[in-house]
């Protein structure tokens, strides 16, 4: 029998990765040409793979898996925690009830905590208001339900989702994880400077609803970034040219879809567009200089 492969690859200035099919996860699934990414190592030794993905990360000044990649890709389609059997797979994770029980089910589940693909998650008080917002029934079979891995992951980890007095719980469950002060998906951190709602506040953003809607389009797996910029260009001359004629209406609606151009954007070239407006903040937050014929001009 042959041993498996595991492959150490490398996507210049976006990441260090592993995988056992580089065709179906860099390719099919992350959209890159062969051509467009580095294979450092193939092995069989899942060891050696796993410590080498980690420090090359490091040395590299990339983002740093939380896991490794032996730990991380143990068998985990079944996942069976307080006698609650999920099924995760990279784009969702799947309960074992319909949804009319399912709030119930969770309600005795509080503090379960599992690892997706888009990063960690967990069923707290807040979090389960937004698995019950966000829950599909499962179009095979009445007694199963599912949400978004994405998207839960990135609202889980966009969020105070623990109530005040258990923030400490959740820095010992390992859920709360910060790079330089901004979340694993690009925004802020609450208790930072900036941030897009209150801790009150469970409902899903309009940025992660354009990201659902796209993500379930195929936009993630077999858009272009390429084509994407010039749909940009294309949405921004509609939108000059309706400020132009004097037709507000048409301009609201341009600005509208060169938003949703925007973030697809960004989530094809790998950052949030939550990340990419921290970035344009902190640039100009300080900045000073003077109005001259209806435009900002910085010293």
């Amino acid at each position: 029998m042959t041993d498996k492969m595991y492959y150490l690859y490398h996507i210049p200035g976006k990441k260090i990765g592993v995988t056992t099919d580089l065709e179906e996860r860099v390719e099919r699934q992350q959209g890159y040409d062969k051509g467009e990414y580095q294979v450092i190592m193939s092995t069989s030794d899942i060891d050696l793979v796993s410590e080498r993905e980690i420090s090359l990360q490091k040395a590299l000044g990339y983002r740093v898996d939380r896991k490794l990649y032996k730990d991380l890709y143990k068998p985990v389609n079944q996942i069976t925690i307080n006698n609650m059997r999920i099924n995760v797979t990279e784009m969702t994770t799947t309960f074992p009830c319909p949804v009319s029980k399912l709030k119930g089910q969770l309600m005795d589940k509080i503090g379960m905590q599992w690892e997706t693909d888009s990063g960690p998650v967990g069923i707290t008080s807040k979090s389960i208001d937004w698995i019950m917002d966000n829950v599909k029934a499962s179009q095979f079979t009445n007694s199963r339900c599912y949400v978004y891995n994405k998207a839960f992951a990135r609202w889980f980890d966009n969020h105070d989702v623990y109530d005040h007095h258990g923030l400490d719980n959740a820095k010992q469950m390992n859920l709360v994880d910060q790079y330089n002060g901004k979340t694993r998906s690009g925004a802020l951190s609450p208790g930072n400077e900036r941030k897009y709602c209150d801790n009150t506040c469970s409902e899903i953003s309009m940025f992660e609803l354009i990201r659902m809607w796209a993500d379930e389009r195929g936009l993630y797996d077999k858009g272009d970034p390429k084509t994407q910029a010039l749909k940009l260009v294309e949405e921004v001359g509609e939108t000059c040219r309706a400020i132009l004629k004097g037709n507000d209406m048409e301009a609201i609606d341009g600005i509208g879809d060169c938003v949703v151009v925007l973030v697809n954007l960004a989530e094809l070239i790998g950052e949030p567009i939550e990340g990419c407006i921290d970035q344009a903040y902190y640039e100009i937050k300080n900045r000073t200089g003077k109005m001259v014929n209806g435009t900002f001009k910085k010293d």
